[in-house]
């Protein structure tokens, strides 16, 4: 569910030449990951295979790395990125309640990304805002004593 990777000659090339510059210095596999999430907005099995051949690394490896570090993704992020804290301060005065109607009205379950290909909804840990919960991040945007009401108003103003 959610958007399409666009998987075009264009952009294995670049990676190509991407690759061809970090496999002549040491340690070319996280530099390499990092261009991949650039050029297709997330790595995914195929892009992954394409690495694993030219930097001679087993796809159990790049596929390890690529699903622990929460900087990549295996499927395409959207325009928006919706990040709901679980902390304990923010959890405790409700963000839960945020997660779920963000969920309920963009239709999307945590760690997936609206069919339109507008918004990515993330759950996510303490952000280090624990005085002002609970908070949401939409971008690089926080949104502090966040409620489930204004859950509908920033998806209105971001559809806009």
């Amino acid at each position: 569910m959610g958007a399409k990777v666009n998987i075009t000659d264009e952009k294995v090339d670049e990676l190509y030449a991407v690759m061809e510059k970090y496999k002549q210095e040491p340690g070319p596999l996280m530099p390499t990951l990092h261009a991949a999430q650039r050029i297709f907005g997330c790595i995914p099995l195929p892009v992954q295979k394409i690495i694993a051949n030219e930097l001679d690394v087993s796809i159990a490896r790049i596929n390890g790395v690529v699903t622990f570090y929460g900087h990549f993704s295996v499927e395409p992020k959207g325009e928006n990125i919706v990040s709901v804290c679980l902390g304990t301060a923010c959890y405790v005065k409700g963000s839960q309640g945020i997660l779920d109607a963000f969920s309920h009205d963009l239709k999307v379950e945590v760690g997936e990304t609206s069919e339109d290909g507008l918004f990515t909804l993330e759950a996510t840990r303490c952000i280090g805002a624990c005085g002002l919960a609970p908070v949401f991040t939409v971008n690089d945007e926080v949104y502090a004593n966040g409620s489930v009401q204004m859950v509908k108003k920033v998806i209105q103003t971001l559809k806009k």
